[in-house]
């Protein structure tokens, strides 16, 4: 389930993150990451539809998604979770692929790709905060 609410960080109000991955190592780190950046993980989930049941009271601000999932993949994830929640900022991640086609993240409601190799380096709050659809770029 989601953290009912808002972090705090430095007085601010920290952007709320869904981290979607099949490997529980990695959602481990990447909440590290994540929070040592400032941000909240309020949810990290195995598959697609732990995402949509955890987003199904409080949508996030923004959802780290896996392309390689068991089950539904990542695109078909990242679509399901645009649609029910319209605000939140859908990044694709992938040990697997080096860059996603802008035409595929559109298709999917995602604002970006980043090989999960990239992600110590990424400015993730800027991803979750400033990218509008209309952007939609392959960020590798």
């Amino acid at each position: 389930m989601l953290d009912a609410g808002p972090g705090l960080h430095g007085g601010l109000v920290s952007l709320r993150i869904l981290v979607v991955d099949d490997s529980d190592a990695f959602r481990h780190t990447v909440r590290d990451l994540l929070t040592a950046r400032g941000l909240v993980v309020c949810a990290a989930v195995a598959d697609g539809t732990a995402a949509l049941d955890a987003v199904g009271g409080r949508c996030p601000d923004g959802a780290l998604v896996d392309v390689n999932l068991a089950g539904q993949d990542g695109f078909a994830v990242a679509a399901s979770l645009a649609a029910a929640c319209s605000g939140m900022r859908v990044v694709l991640i992938s040990s697997d692929l080096d860059g996603v086609p802008a035409t595929v993240l559109r298709g999917c409601g995602a604002v970006a790709f980043i090989p999960k190799t990239d992600l110590v380096a990424a400015d993730l709050e800027l991803l979750f905060t400033t990218v509008e659809e209309s952007e939609v770029q392959d960020r590798r």
